[in-house]
């Protein structure tokens, strides 16, 4: 992303069974919107200007693709992390 180019937010929503999914995206005043509503919320943010533009191509209620899977377990990892939680580890057999 140069300097000349409007910020860029992507918001995304995981239950801990499937995929996570894309609930907002934006660019300029709406990106700024996006983090203010997460701050606001305490929703932990992560900069990363190149996932974030692969994650606006995806439509709104998008699963995330396949490819993407161990780039999102490392920021939901992170998300844990700086929340001070732990992931929720379902047993397969209940």
């Amino acid at each position: 992303m140069s300097l000349n180019e409007p910020m860029r937010a992507v918001a995304l929503k995981y239950d801990g069974e499937n995929a996570p999914v894309v609930t907002a995206t934006g660019e300029g005043k709406i990106a700024e919107e996006i983090v203010r509503i997460a701050r606001e919320h305490g929703i932990p943010l992560r900069e990363d200007a190149m996932l974030a533009e692969l994650l606006s191509e995806l439509e709104l209620g998008e699963e995330i693709p396949q490819i993407l899977y161990r780039v999102i377990a490392e920021v939901i990892a992170f998300a844990y992390l700086v929340s001070g939680k732990a992931p929720v580890i379902k047993d397969k057999n209940s």
